[in-house]
């Protein structure tokens, strides 16, 4: 069957790749260069992948949460990051999203050389592994970067916490990444991995899952926050202030 790709959508797609690209390295140039550096060094990867797939959004997001995650900004201001939960969890779901993006990456030239297949398309074995690698890779950035904090000081999560965390994000996430791409594959729209229309319909379904997962990191936030004594899994945020 051929391809239902239009014609129109590659000029698109160079477009809003190109933006994603020029919106990381905005993010970067900030950090690396103007040093607004991360108090968790692994947001200053987070943030700009995460800018790779919502672009300007990313840029608007980074500004208002992103940057006030840095000792720098709040020596600057004399101020702590935002607190409201709808911040929190905004920032909260960057690390997933970034994982998933990786995952992406990593997983579907490791699928297609593999050539493994279920019931006669490697559509589900993408999803099933991607998920599982996003998961692992969510966990590990949980486990070990992101602090909990019990009476004022840090500790790392829990390996149940961590896992929690992970696992109820990436589903989140892939309700909306792993039906776009069900629809992409059954709709015949989906192109080669090695097409920019690959790199841009899998922005929007970055896009797609990390709107679905909000809800998720939200619930995740709001269940820490019945007990402050209590550790719980929350994903990770830029910013100390509790």
């Amino acid at each position: 069957m051929e391809s239902a790709i239009p014609q129109w959508l590659t000029p698109v797609a160079w477009f809003f790749v190109t933006l994603g690209i020029l919106s990381a390295a905005v993010v970067l140039y900030d950090v690396y260069v103007r040093r607004y550096r991360q108090s968790e060094r692994t947001m200053e990867a987070v943030w700009p992948i995460t800018a790779l797939y919502l672009g300007p959004y990313a840029l608007w997001a980074y500004y208002r949460v992103g940057r006030a995650g840095s000792p720098k900004w709040q020596q600057e201001n004399a101020a702590l990051p935002e607190q409201r939960l709808s911040l929190k969890a905004l920032a909260g779901g960057t690390p997933g999203g970034a994982a998933a993006t990786v995952a992406h990456f990593v997983g579907v030239p490791l699928v297609i050389a593999s050539g493994l297949t279920i019931a006669g398309t490697n559509l589900w074995v993408l999803i099933i592994f991607i998920a599982l690698l996003a998961i692992a890779i969510l966990f590990f950035f949980e486990r070990f970067a992101s602090p909990v904090w019990k009476g004022g000081s840090q500790s790392g999560k829990s390996a149940g916490a961590a896992f929690l965390a992970a696992t109820v994000t990436v589903l989140a996430f892939d309700i909306g990444m792993g039906g776009w791409m069900i629809f992409l594959h059954f709709g015949m729209l989906m192109p080669a991995p090695t097409d920019v229309n690959f790199f841009f319909l899998m922005q929007i379904g970055n896009i797609l899952g990390f709107a679905t997962a909000y809800p998720a990191v939200r619930w995740l936030i709001r269940r820490r926050s019945e007990g402050p004594a209590r550790e719980t899994a929350i994903p990770a945020f830029s910013g100390r202030a509790n």
